[in-house]
């Protein structure tokens, strides 16, 4: 499951969780049903953002449906957005192109087996596959996912620049702005409120510039030992200069979000917190995991120190990691299970929890599937 932002179960009310609960099944249950089993691995909570901002504008209320149980919300059953219902739909279509997109940008950097042809060429069928199925559901609700992939080519036209500073920064991340600009502001279109398209178009803006700053923070070490393009790197940027940029689109973007007209609903208490404690939350847990870590080297000059990408060490890892993902699909984590990784006895998500004492400290906990978490949908065959 991809995205940032991750709202942790001690931050939400009752209702608030209900209704996350209910957008984030939803999209995972409207890619099942639209498109089969395998789609629910594109599962995006930052798409989950895009069904919350339909439900939670003037219009017509988001229709819901009684979903099955399923493992990774403690087998119980709960209200979810219909796969049917123009929200779920475009998050999905949303969901599948950035998957399309991410695959596509693994498979030009050459990471991990993708190096190899074979396994590349997978890949980029899946990556077709997914492609494909966003613009047949993203036209069904107006949305011409084109615009993303066009998006995606002109960053990577834009990583042989050279330019260094603020603004060659800020150049980078343009294409990334202007594609999520133009989702966030089709709610606008989908909910019937053409009013609130100008203020969503802002908000998507400094949302997508917070986040490709977010990816780009996490990514920079990884980058610099394989070598990849890095915004951060390549324009000489800071991690305090990052930051400070993180805090303008943050300042900027709840001001653009106070111009949208909601509705008096717990969809647009939800909208509200996830644009701002969510987002605030996971711009504090980025650089604060990556703040004692070494700085990484100079562009296109990883460390001397690397291993040899063609070691059997490497490619144990590899393999490890392909069947630690069928594992994780397939439901072998919920309870206790043997890791793929280390040969060693892991704790089942489902029984992960959160300390309760005091402030919580669990800035990852919405990465498992305990008390704290309990709102991931996995790709599982449970009819949920």
């Amino acid at each position: 499951m991809f995205g940032v932002v991750r709202p942790c179960r001690h931050q939400l009310s009752d209702d608030l969780h209900a209704a996350w609960m209910s957008h984030l099944c939803g999209l995972c249950l409207a890619l099942r049903d639209h498109h089969g089993q395998w789609a629910r691995v594109t599962t995006n909570v930052d798409a989950v953002l895009v069904s919350v901002l339909v439900a939670a504008q003037p219009g017509r209320p988001t229709e819901r449906r009684r979903a099955g149980p399923c493992p990774l919300r403690g087998m119980r059953r709960i209200e979810v957005a219909a796969s049917a219902e123009a929200g779920p739909r475009l998050a999905a279509a949303v969901s599948l192109a950035a998957g399309a997109i991410a695959v596509g940008d693994h498979i030009a950097d050459g990471d991990g087996l993708l190096r190899r042809r074979p396994a590349a060429a997978i890949a980029q069928r899946v990556a077709d596959r997914a492609a494909a199925a966003a613009e047949r559901t993203g036209s069904g609700v107006g949305l011409g996912v084109a615009l993303l992939e066009r998006a995606a080519a002109e960053q990577r036209a834009r990583e042989g620049a050279s330019a260094r500073g603020g603004a060659a920064l800020l150049d980078a991340l343009a294409p990334t702005e202007t594609a999520v600009s133009a989702v966030l502001a089709h709610t606008a279109v989908v909910a019937g409120c053409d009013d609130n398209r100008a203020p969503l178009a802002a908000v998507g803006r400094y949302f997508g510039r917070v986040v490709h700053l977010l990816d780009a923070v996490t990514d920079q070490l990884d980058d610099a030992r394989t070598g990849s393009w890095n915004p951060l790197t390549a324009t000489g940027t800071s991690p305090a200069e990052a930051r400070l940029l993180c805090e303008d689109g943050r300042r900027d973007l709840r001001h653009a979000l106070a111009e949208v007209r909601f509705t008096d609903s717990v969809d647009a208490r939800l909208a509200r917190l996830l644009f701002g404690d969510g987002l605030d939350h996971a711009v504090d847990r980025t650089f604060a995991s990556t703040a004692q870590s070494p700085g990484p080297g100079r562009p296109g000059q990883p460390p001397d120190d690397r291993p040899d990408r063609r070691s059997p060490q490497r490619r144990r890892t590899g393999s490890a990691c392909l069947v630690a993902a069928g594992m994780f699909l397939t439901c072998r984590m919920c309870g206790e299970y043997t890791s793929p990784l280390d040969g060693q006895r892991k704790e089942g998500l489902c029984s992960r929890g959160c300390d309760l004492d005091g402030a919580c400290d669990c800035c990852d906990c919405c990465e498992s599937c305990g008390e704290c978490a309990e709102c991931d949908c996995c790709g599982c065959d449970c009819n949920c």
